[in-house]
C-alpha cells in the first residue's frame, strides 16, 4: 500500500493534468467524429509530456528548485517574462474550464443549473488549496480520478470490433466525409490538451513541496512513467467509448453528459454514479493544480516566498496570487459562456504557446551549472530536439486553422 501511494503524485498529475476537462471533451467529440483516427496523437502527446516532465523532475530533484524559479536566473527576465505570461494565461483560462467543469459534473448530480454550482466549486478548491495538506490533497484526488477506470469496462462491455477499431487508428486520414483541415485541427487541439503546460509546473514544484533529492528521482521517474501512461489509456479508452456507441448515433458530442453516455449504455447505474466520481475528481485535481500552479508562476518569476506546505501567514503574496487567479476564472465562467468552448479555445491557444513552455525546460536541463553530469543524455535532447522543432509547428499553424475552419465547424 505505501508503494502505491508513493505514486500518487503521479496520477493526480496525470488525471489533473492528462485527462481534464478538455481531454474529457476532446477524447469524446473526436470519438464521436472521427473514429479512432486521431487516437495516435495521445502517444505521441505522452512521449513528450513525459520527457519533458521528466527533465523538470530532475532539474528540481538536483537542484532543489523548481524549474521555472530557474528559467528567469538562466534566461534573464525577458525570457522569463515571455515563458511566464505563455504559461499564466493559459493556465487560467484552464482553470476557469477546470471550475466549470466541476460545476457541470455537480448539475449531472443533482438537476441544478451548473452556473449555481460555480461558486460552491471554487470555495471547495479554495478550501482545498488553504487548508488540506499537501499528501491528502495528492491521495485523495490522485485516487479518486481512477475511476475513470469505468470507460475501459465500458468499452468493453460495449463489445466493439477491436479489429475494425484498430483498423481506424491505423489509418491516420480522416473519414471520408470530413475534410483534412478540420481533421487537422482536432488533431492539434487534442495534442494542445495534452501537453497542457501547467501540469509540469506543477510536479516540479511538487518536488519542492515534498523536499526531493537525487535519491528521489527514480521515485519521481517511476510517477511519470506510470501516470502519464495509465492517464493516456484512459483517454484512448474514452475516445474508443466515443467511437462506439456515439459515432454510429450521429452523436455530436457538445456537453459533459454526453461524454458519459457510453458508460450508462453499457454499466447502467453504477456505470453512471463512477463515472460522475470520476468526472468530479479529474475536474477538481486539474482545478486544484492549475490554481496552483498560477500561484507558483507568478510566485517563482518575482521571488515571493511559496509553498502549499507553508502556513498562509509565510506566503502572502503566493495565497493572495491563487485567490485572486480563482476570482478572475469564477467571474470569467460567471459570464455564462459555455465552459466547453472555453474548454475548446483554451487546448488550441495552449497549443499555440507551447513552445514557450518547453524551450526554457530543455535549456536549463542541459545546464551543469544546475545539474552537473545529470543533464540531458545525447538521446534525451535529440528526442528533444524533435519535440521542439513539433512544438513550434503546431504553434505557428494553431491559431490559423482555428480560424479557418471556424473552431472546427
Amino acid at each position: 500500500m505505501r508503494l502505491v501511494l508513493s505514486f500518487t503524485l503521479g496520477m493526480l498529475t496525470a488525471v489533473g493534468g492528462f485527462l481534464d476537462i478538455g481531454d474529457l471533451v476532446a477524447n469524446a467529440v473526436i470519438g464521436s467524429r472521427f473514429g479512432m483516427s486521431l487516437a495516435w496523437v495521445i502517444p505521441v502527446g505522452i512521449i513528450g509530456i513525459t520527457l519533458f516532465t521528466e527533465m523538470a523532475a530532475r532539474v528540481t530533484a538536483v537542484s532543489g528548485r523548481a524549474v521555472f524559479d530557474l528559467v528567469r536566473e538562466r534566461l534573464g527576465a525577458r525570457a522569463g517574462l515571455a515563458n511566464l505570461l505563455a504559461s499564466y494565461v493559459i493556465t487560467l483560462l484552464t482553470m476557469s474550464a477546470q471550475i466549470g467543469g466541476i460545476a457541470l459534473a455537480l448539475e449531472l448530480a443533482s438537476g441544478i443549473h451548473y452556473l449555481l454550482w460555480v461558486p460552491v466549486a471554487v470555495a471547495l478548491v479554495w478550501i482545498v488549496v488553504w487548508r488540506m495538506p499537501f499528501g491528502w490533497m495528492e491521495k485523495t484526488y490522485g485516487l479518486l480520478g481512477l475511476a475513470l477506470v469505468v470507460f475501459g469496462v465500458a468499452l468493453w462491455q460495449l463489445g466493439p470490433d477491436w479489429g475494425g477499431l484498430m483498423t481506424s487508428a491505423a489509418s491516420l486520414s480522416p473519414p471520408p466525409n470530413e475534410e483534412w483541415s478540420v481533421w487537422a485541427y482536432y488533431g492539434i487541439a487534442l495534442f494542445g490538451a495534452t501537453m497542457t503546460p501547467y501540469s509540469v509546473l506543477f510536479f516540479s514544484s511538487s518536488g519542492v513541496e515534498e523536499k526531493w533529492t537525487p535519491r528521489d528521482l527514480a521515485t519521481a521517474r517511476i510517477n511519470i512513467f506510470f501516470g502519464f501512461p495509465v492517464g493516456g489509456l484512459l483517454a484512448l479508452a474514452i475516445m474508443g467509448c466515443a467511437a462506439v456507441w456515439l459515432m454510429p448515433a450521429s452523436v455530436q458530442v457538445e456537453d459533459l453528459g454526453q461524454v458519459a453516455l457510453p458508460v450508462v449504455a453499457a454499466l447502467g447505474r453504477i456505470g453512471l454514479i463512477v463515472v460522475l466520481v470520476g468526472f468530479f475528481a479529474a475536474t477538481f485535481g486539474a482545478a486544484l493544480e492549475s490554481a496552483l500552479a498560477s500561484g507558483y508562476g507568478l510566485a517563482q518569476y518575482f521571488g515571493w516566498p511559496w509553498g502549499k506546505t507553508k502556513p498562509p501567514e509565510q506566503v502572502p503574496y503566493f495565497q493572495l496570487a491563487i485567490l485572486l487567479g480563482l476570482l478572475a476564472g469564477t467571474l470569467f465562467i460567471l459570464t455564462g459562456l459555455d465552459p466547453i468552448k472555453v474548454v475548446e479555445y483554451s487546448i488550441v491557444l495552449s497549443a499555440g504557446a507551447l513552445p514557450l513552455t518547453y524551450l526554457p525546460i530543455f535549456v536549463v536541463a542541459n545546464d551543469r551549472g544546475y545539474l552537473g553530469d545529470r543533464v540531458n543524455s545525447r538521446f534525451t535532447n535529440i528526442v528533444g530536439s524533435v519535440y521542439l522543432v513539433l512544438l513550434l509547428a503546431v504553434s505557428i499553424v494553431a491559431i490559423p486553422l482555428m480560424l479557418y475552419t471556424k473552431a472546427g465547424q
